[in-house]
């Protein structure tokens, strides 16, 4: 695998509460958490002066950073989240992150995670600006063939895609017949 220096995305993300900086790498997802202050604390210390800030500290919040190997990812999903927003639902088998961002931002990285997934992106080291306005989506990426392909459980990741609805019959049956070629 090709080691990049820098993400192939970078969004912001409302993961749990908070806002974080996201970056997909060719083999990985990372997101940072920065710490912060709760509402709910800040209206404690101005309705008691101060006192319960004094009492409790005036660290809060979590901060942490977290990795999910792209080799962990089982699925992504997304599902729209009123007028501006989508969730974006990477999952994993023993865990779902939901990733809140704009809708032309869910479909770079849904279409890059699914890429990565399917392993046909790790000839992909110039990273992806995420947009600033919906842009054309990119042309499709030929996928690079690894040493030994598994290409029966290429076919079953995609019909599970399929069956979950992520991918078009159309798409299901362009991609099938790619890895189809290959054998």
């Amino acid at each position: 695998m090709t080691t990049t220096t820098t993400p192939l995305l970078t969004f912001t993300s409302h993961i749990a509460g908070k806002n974080a900086r996201v970056e997909i790498w060719p083999d990985r997802v990372e997101w940072e958490r920065p710490r912060g202050i709760s509402a709910a604390k800040i209206t404690a210390g101005v309705m008691t002066a101060g006192m319960s800030m004094l009492a409790t500290g005036v660290k809060g919040g979590k901060t942490g950073t977290e990795m999910i190997p792209i080799k962990n990812i089982s699925s992504v999903t997304t599902r729209r989240d009123g007028i501006l927003n989508t969730v974006v639902s990477v999952i994993t088998s023993g865990n779902t992150i939901d990733f809140r961002v704009s809708h032309a931002e869910a479909k770079n990285v849904r279409a890059l995670l699914q890429q990565l997934i399917l392993g046909g992106v790790e000839a992909a080291t110039t990273p992806v600006a995420a947009p600033a306005a919906p842009a054309p989506a990119p042309a499709p990426v030929a996928p690079v063939a690894p040493a030994a392909p598994d290409l029966g459980a290429q076919l079953q990741q995609l019909d599970g895609l399929r069956q979950a609805g992520i991918l078009t019959q159309e798409e299901f049956d362009s991609k099938k017949a790619e890895i189809l070629a290959r054998m």
